[in-house]
């Protein structure tokens, strides 16, 4: 089984997300949209391949706006049609943050600012536990999804819908991926600054992730089994 999973920048990678999918047998195909050195100017040409031919797409997170396309770069355009035509073929797609605001947006939503950011572990509200879980959950974004017509909300919080599913996709607004390590990336590339912004001390926020880590990679394996049980082996239709 093939998998494309779409990194936004070299910050974000798979991790126990795409650790559980190598180990529920999926060969997995990582393209990474925007290079190290244009982080901070994520303007680039990006061919994405074609939606066909993958038996599961997943969309990570990125620390940009999906409706800001002038400070993204028109790279975003190719992502939403590719998502648009995985939907429409019935290839799953697992959207993560960004990834599940752009999922958001090609499937006729829209996404805006939130009231507040998060940044940090947050419990959600959840309809359907064994599938989206109250967590703890990682957070750090600053927008939110506005669901598209027949989406189904499954988890929220007072800030934003936290989980949604449409057909054989799910939408997710936290990040089930995260690891200690790549919290210290966020935090090295302009997070430090946007933590003590937001009144979040970085060293607490990084001491907690390396405390939870291991109870958030047993979370993100059971969100990956739900997922790929529930919804992405759900009948195409």
């Amino acid at each position: 089984m093939r998998a494309l999973v779409i990194q936004h920048d070299h910050v974000t990678d798979p991790g126990p997300v795409g650790a559980r999918l190598v180990e529920r047998g999926y060969d997995l195909t990582v393209v990474t949209v925007v290079p190290e050195h244009r982080h901070h100017a994520p303007q680039v040409s990006f061919d994405f391949p074609a939606a066909d031919g993958w038996d599961l797409i997943v969309s990570l997170g990125a620390p940009w706006s999906v409706y800001d396309e002038a400070a993204v770069g028109p790279w975003i355009g190719g992502e939403l049609a590719l998502l648009r035509k995985a939907h429409h073929l019935g290839v799953p797609v697992l959207g993560v943050c960004f990834g599940a605001q752009a999922l958001t947006t090609a499937l006729g939503g829209s996404v805006e600012p939130s009231p507040r950011a998060e940044i940090g572990w947050v419990e959600v509200g959840t309809d359907d536990p064994a599938l989206v879980g109250p967590g703890p959950w990682f957070q750090w974004h600053y927008d939110r999804c506005l669901l598209p017509p027949g989406a189904t909300e499954l988890a929220r919080n007072a800030v934003c819908v936290q989980a949604f599913r449409l057909g054989r996709s799910l939408g997710v607004q936290f990040h089930p991926e995260i690891t200690a390590t790549t919290v210290r990336r966020y935090l090295d590339n302009g997070g430090t600054e946007q933590c003590l912004q937001y009144g979040v001390d970085p060293d607490e926020l990084l001491a907690v992730t390396v405390e939870l880590e291991r109870a958030g990679r047993a979370n993100a394996r059971r969100l990956v089994d739900a997922f790929l049980d529930r919804v992405a082996g759900a009948a195409a239709g």
